[in-house]
């Protein structure tokens, strides 16, 4: 397993009885509940700390709720990051983070996703702390150390933190250098309370308070205010200056020759302090200030005495710089400062010591099952190979709780003839960097392994026997990440053949490459094929998360295929499992939100797509892979663009650029595509040609899956261009280009394509004045779609295709379907040809192109109370029967299919609040 987290991390420092109470500054930490931060910034040894230690005994005892963390190192790995914050929050009030503890697990590197569930948890929560029903509390959220952050992306997912915190949190960062957040916005905003070191510096009165009060020195105010004066209110300086000054008769020549800066003055302050240990104290000082948490059992270890536990409570007791950890008086730390004092110390007088306490301390942590931090030291102890040996035994568990950052990082650290001597170590490398999408320079690290495999032939070493499977899937990775298709799908074969019958993972991951290459070449039937067996075998290895984005590459793949009722039945029948687990947010639930989304967006279920996307908002991101937020963003456009908010269409896609993030799925709706369709129709083809002309695409290239959206966005841009200017020239040039389209469609299988280029290629044969024509290629486009129950692919062109469809339900062609899609038609308020291009004559005084009679009105008001359909009839006068051919009715003129869509269509229409009929 991986190491728990350390609550000794989450441990408000104990209030000191050397405190000299600071109100000025409390009252200022105060002010910032009305801030989004409250920055403590100030060089080390300015008592922030212990400062903030102060005020929080006061925020507790007046109801706030305390969440501390403090930092180190270690957390800037993004994934270690996030689950200490998540467990400070939910320590302080139970609840809060949970979900965003769930999405680490499923994608650490997602920082925005975590990041929006963490501040929906405190905005939503009742955050009651004091056990009374629905009282609202504020959280005091306090990141102490923060200067050991340096991660670019644990720095951008706090400023989205920050962004987004409701108004009863407050964000408190101590740190000894300013963090790389828009500090400036903040200060311009009055968002901003700050308290630095000119704040933090004792006044002449606390000096005197502490060293005459707390310490007890016997010095006169000259004394006072000389020591005060040369620290310049320093605090460490001034407590190390009076541990040097008990127990000496000549206070004031010592003050006296207490000069120069600040470093000078700490080495000199230093020396004195440990020249006044006893012999055995010093050692102990020099020997454990290797560690960054102390413990009396690993101090044993690097002293070799049998008394740590008594030393640590000694050094306490004594204010010897020690900081405990836990109530319980387990766990210290020094003080930082102190602790660089004494390694520096340790490394002048014994340089060969560092490593061998490196060592011991590694070879404790191992012993206790911490293999994190066991590796840690041994990477400090001058023993690569070791440190090898470490990496290979912890990276499994790390990779599994997505901890790809930090193994990353060991093995950054290692020589790299060390790695390639080691076959699982060098599978380790190469997935380290697959993951974070860096495939420079990995390949040698393969030939390695598979040599290195060479010296274990015959092994029963469950990773060595995995290891040759892997290295052909991470071949057909690199393959495909270099758009070699026909070498990823060989590859990923090889792999399959290679990985064990039982070892689903690897099989999964094998068959999920071979359907990437299919996909990517427009071999829509193989990629299912793959991708189904790929799903399944995932399901097998229990990879839930996993399994969820093998099912978006499936239902993706179907919706090419113009298959939305399979795609459908995808996305819901892993939304059913989900809700069969216990688990509160699995890795993937979100996105299967948003794919349903889309088909229901498709079908024109605008009500229900609504309600799917507001799921997986309702999880604040913490159940989504790492594309959900582009994802999500382009399906809210798509039901924009529905329901006529074109320009709020058109900013969503914006947002939904800024936050894209790809995968090794082929790209083959790019958001710049959708945006120039949204152009069109607004009546701005002109810049949807522009876009084309700067992707390089031509009426004269050769169709390509990849491009085949793009290619038919240009046909309609060109369409739109030859209706407004026209342009017979465009006409023809649209014309060949959707004929080489349609064919190339038709061959791949690809009816979901297919049914948007007879789509317009009707808009061109009428704009060229041929109606039959039109109507031949509309009424294809019908049959296609009618059994899938497409309607924004016809609804998103807009009012061209208003008479030929009318034409064609009066043949009798799927009538019902047709009112549908006329009645989505009439909801949009631009078409392909400008805005305000739909004919105001063309509905009835509701907005609809079949108007609700007086009795189905009488219905809808009914569907909007919580009456049953017995008790509606019964209200009615009818009988059931007649009551469902009314509701049947109004669904189809509303292009709705459930109770709740009906009436949240009546109201964006405003059926409802008509006067009712007499």
């Amino acid at each position: 397993m991986a190491s728990p987290l350390l609550a000794t991390k989450f441990h408000v420092p104990a209030k000191r009885s050397t405190l000299v109470a600071r109100p000025r500054l409390t009252a200022r930490l105060d002010l910032g509940r009305a801030a989004r931060l409250t920055l403590v910034s100030a060089p080390a040894g300015f008592g922030k700390t212990t400062l903030l230690a102060d005020w929080l005994a006061t925020a507790s005892a007046d109801g706030r709720a305390v969440a501390w963390l403090s930092l180190d190192q270690r957390d800037n790995d993004p994934a270690v990051f996030w689950a200490y914050v998540a467990a400070a929050l939910r320590r302080a009030v139970p609840g809060i983070g949970e979900s965003a503890a769930e999405a680490l697990v499923a994608s650490p590197g997602n920082g925005e996703a975590i990041v929006a569930g963490l501040a929906a948890d405190l905005d939503t929560a009742d955050l009651d702390t004091a056990g009374q029903d629905a009282v609202k509390h504020d959280v005091v959220l306090v990141l102490d150390d923060y200067h050991m952050i340096d991660a670019t992306d644990v720095q951008e997912g706090l400023a989205f933190l920050i962004d987004n915190l409701p108004p009863r949190v407050q964000l408190v960062i101590g740190t000894r250098a300013d963090p790389r957040l828009p500090l400036a916005r903040l200060r311009a905003r009055g968002d901003l309370v700050e308290i630095r070191a000119a704040d933090l510096r004792f006044t002449a009165e606390e000096a005197a308070a502490y060293l005459t009060g707390a310490m007890g020195l016997a010095l006169t105010a000259p004394d006072v205010a000389a020591l005060e004066g040369r620290t310049e209110g320093w605090i460490v300086a001034l407590q190390l200056a009076a541990l040097s000054l008990q127990g000496r008769e000549d206070a004031a020549g010592f003050i006296e020759t207490f000069a120069g800066d600040d470093r000078f003055v700490v080495d000199y302050l230093v020396e004195e302090v440990l020249q006044r240990q006893p012999n055995r104290v010093r050692r102990f000082l020099l020997q454990t200030s290797i560690l960054s948490r102390l413990t009396g059992p690993l101090c044993d270890a690097l002293t070799g005495d049998d008394d740590g536990t008594a030393m640590l409570e000694t050094l306490e007791r004594t204010n010897l710089f020690v900081v405990p950890l836990d109530d319980q008086r387990r766990w210290y730390r020094y003080h930082h400062l102190f602790s660089d004092m004494l390694a520096a110390r340790l490394r002048n007088e014994a340089p060969d010591a560092p490593p061998a306490l490196h060592r011991r301390a590694s070879d404790w942590y191992e012993r206790g099952g911490n293999l994190p931090a066991a590796v840690r030291h041994a990477l400090l102890c001058d023993d690569p190979a070791r440190a090898g040996e470490l990496v290979e035994l912890a990276a499994p568990t790390m990779f599994r709780d997505r901890e790809e950052a930090t193994v990353r990082s060991w093995l950054d650290a290692l020589p790299g003839d060390v790695i390639r001597a080691r076959p699982a170590l060098a599978i380790h490398y190469v997935g380290a960097h697959v993951v974070s999408g860096d495939f420079d320079g990995i390949e040698p690290y393969l030939d390695a392994a598979e040599r290195a495999l060479a010296e274990y032939a015959g092994t029963q070493d469950q990773i060595l026997r995995m290891i040759p499977g892997m290295v052909w899937a991470y071949r057909a990775a690199i393959a495909q990440s270099r758009g070699d298709m026909a070498g990823t799908a060989a590859h990923a074969r090889r792999a399959f053949e290679l990985a064990d019958a039982d070892d689903h993972m690897a099989r999964g991951a094998a068959a999920g490459l071979a359907g990437l290459a299919s996909w990517t070449t427009g071999d829509l039937a193989a990629a299912r094929e793959s991708w189904t067996q790929a799903v399944a075998s995932l399901d097998r290895a229990e990879h839930v998360s996993d399994a969820m984005g093998g099912s978006i590459a499936l239902a993706d793949i179907m919706v090419a295929q113009g298959h939305l009722g399979d795609a459908a039945d995808v996305f819901e029948s892993r939304l059913a499992l989900a809700a069969a687990t216990s688990a509160p947010a699995i890795r993937g639930v979100g996105d299967m939100h948003v794919g349903l989304a889309g088909v229901l967006c498709e079908r024109g279920d605008i009500a229900a797509a609504k309600e799917h996307l507001d799921a997986d908002r309702a999880l604040g991101g913490a159940a989504g892979m790492p594309q959900n937020p582009y994802r999500s963003r382009v399906a809210a456009a798509h039901v924009a663009w529905a329901e006529g908010d074109l320009a709020g269409a058109a900013q969503l896609l914006d947002d939904a650029e800024s936050v894209y993030a790809g995968d090794f799925f082929p790209n083959v709706r790019p958001i710049q595509a959708i945006r120039a369709r949204v152009r069109i129709s607004q009546g701005r083809e002109a810049e949807a040609l522009a876009w084309a002309r700067g992707r390089g695409l031509s009426v004269d290239d050769d169709p390509a899956y990849l491009a085949e959206y793009e290619h038919t966005t240009l046909a309609l841009a060109l369409v739109a261009q030859a209706v407004r200017l026209r342009d017979d020239a465009a006409l023809a040039d649209a014309a060949r280009l959707l004929e080489r389209l349609r064919v190339a469609a038709e061959t791949g299988g690809r009816t979901g394509s297919l049914i948007e280029i007879l789509v317009v290629e009707a808009l061109a044969q009428q704009a060229r004045g041929d109606g039959v024509s039109a109507l031949d290629a509309l009424r294809r486009a019908v049959t296609l779609a009618a059994p899938e129950g497409y309607i924004g692919s016809f609804a998103n062109v807009g009012d061209p295709l208003a008479g030929p469809l009318k034409a064609l339900a009066k043949e009798g062609n799927a009538p019902g379907y047709v009112r549908r899609i006329l009645a989505a038609i009439g909801a949009a308020s631009d078409g392909p040809y400008g805005a305000g291009s739909h004919g105001a004559g063309q509905r009835g005084e509701q907005g609809l192109i079949e108007p609700l009679s007086a009795r189905e009105l009488d219905v809808l008001r009914l569907l909007r109370s919580e009456l049953a359909g017995p008790e509606i009839a019964r209200e009615l006068f009818v009988s059931v029967n007649t009551l469902r051919t009314h509701t049947k009715s109004i669904f189809a003129k509303l292009g709705v299919n459930n109770r709740r869509a009906a009436v949240r269509a009546a109201d964006e229409l405003g059926l409802l609040s008509r006067t009712p009929p007499a």
